[in-house]
C-alpha cells in the first residue's frame, strides 16, 4: 500500500486518471474495481472515479498486481543522463535543466530526467522528483534522494513556503505599475485531449485562485525581461498570467504569438540571433533544508541561448 499526496502537477485531475498513471501496466478494469470497491481512498474517505483531487490530498493506493512485466527492453533504451548539479548532499539533489527535456516520461514522452538520472544513478536507493517543471521550461528542479526528505519538502511547497523566481522575456513594454497578477486559472482539455489553461473571474467555479509577482529586470525596444515570483503553483501559472495581460512569453507555443515564434526560430525576427525555445527559466529557489532546516538559496544563470537573444536585443531608451 502507497500513499501518495497530489502535488500541483495533478491538481484537477479525475482519480481514474491518477490511478492509471500511478499504476501503469494495471489494466484499466482492474482500476476502476478497486475504486468501486472502496480500497482507493482521498483523504482516508471513498471517492469515485470523477473525483478531482486537489493539491494536497492524499490518494491511498493498495497493493495490486501488475499485469505484465516491465518492458525490459523499453528500460534498457533509456539513455543515462547527468545535468548540471547546483546542490546535492545525501538528503537531496538539485539541478539545472535544460529547455526540451521533460521532467518524467509519459504523455507521449518515452523518458525524462527522473528516468535518465536513475539510469546514470543504478546506487541510488531512492530518487523523487520534488516539483515539476513545465519541458520547455529550463532552470532549477530539485529531486530528494531519501523519503523523508521528500515528504518534507513538498510540505514546504503547499504551504508556499519556497521561493520560485522565472526570468521571462515578454513581447511589447511591460507596465511598470503592474506588479501583481492576481487570476484566477481553470485546467481543461481540448479536443485533441491537450492539456491546457485558462484565465476565468475569480468567481468561476472551475477557477483557482492564482497569483504572481512581476519585477522589470531589463527593457528592450519591443520586448521586457521580467522577475516573476510565484505565490501559487498552478499549472502554465506564468505562461497564462503573462499572456493574459497581453504579454505573451517569447516563444510559447501554446499561449504565445505564433507568427513571431516563427520568425525568431528562422532568425528573422532579431538580427544575428535564432531563438526556438520558449524563454522561462526558473532562475531562482529558496527553501529549508529538510533536516539542518538551513534556508537554501539557490540560482542558476540564464542559458547560453538566452543570454545570446539578449545581446542582441537593442536596450530601451529612458524616457
Amino acid at each position: 500500500m502507497r500513499l501518495v499526496t497530489v502535488d500541483e502537477r495533478s491538481v484537477g485531475q479525475r482519480l481514474d486518471n491518477f490511478l492509471l498513471r500511478e499504476l501503469k501496466g494495471v489494466p484499466k478494469t482492474h482500476v476502476y474495481r478497486i475504486i468501486r470497491s472502496g480500497e482507493v481512498r482521498v483523504d482516508k474517505a471513498r471517492a469515485g472515479a470523477d473525483t478531482r483531487l486537489e493539491e494536497g490530498q492524499v490518494v491511498r493506493v493498495p497493493p495490486v498486481r501488475m499485469a505484465e512485466a516491465p518492458d525490459e527492453a523499453a528500460v534498457a533504451a533509456v539513455p543515462a543522463r547527468e545535468f548540471p548539479v547546483l546542490f546535492e548532499d545525501e538528503q537531496l539533489l538539485v539541478i539545472d535543466k535544460p529547455a526540451g527535456v521533460a521532467v518524467h516520461g509519459g504523455s507521449g514522452v518515452s523518458f525524462g530526467v527522473i528516468e535518465q538520472l536513475r539510469r546514470a544513478r543504478p546506487q541510488a536507493k531512492f530518487l523523487e522528483l520534488v516539483h515539476r517543471l513545465d519541458k520547455e521550461t529550463s532552470g532549477l528542479l530539485l529531486l530528494a534522494k531519501k523519503r523523508s526528505a521528500l515528504t518534507a519538502l513538498q510540505d514546504q511547497f503547499r504551504q508556499r513556503e519556497t521561493g520560485k523566481t522565472y526570468a521571462a522575456l515578454v513581447i511589447g513594454d511591460w507596465p511598470a505599475r503592474k506588479k501583481v497578477i492576481d487570476v484566477a486559472l481553470h485546467k481543461y482539455l481540448t479536443a485533441e485531449g491537450e492539456r491546457r489553461v485558462r484565465a476565468v473571474p475569480g468567481d468561476d467555479e472551475d477557477g483557482r485562485r492564482s497569483i504572481s509577482l512581476v519585477r522589470v529586470a531589463a527593457r528592450y525596444a519591443g520586448f521586457s525581461l521580467l522577475d516573476v515570483t510565484i505565490k501559487t503553483g498552478r499549472t502554465h501559472q506564468i505562461r497564462v498570467h503573462l499572456s493574459h495581460e497581453g504579454h505573451p512569453i517569447v516563444g510559447d507555443e501554446k499561449y504565445g504569438d505564433f507568427a513571431l515564434n516563427k520568425a525568431l526560430a528562422a532568425g528573422r525576427a532579431v538580427a544575428g540571433a535564432r531563438f526556438d525555445r520558449m524563454f522561462l527559466h526558473a532562475r531562482r529557489l529558496a527553501f529549508d533544508h529538510p533536516v539542518s532546516g538551513a534556508r537554501i538559496e539557490l540560482e542558476a544563470p540564464l542559458p547560453p541561448e538566452c543570454e545570446t537573444l539578449l545581446a542582441q536585443l537593442t536596450p530601451a531608451t529612458a524616457a
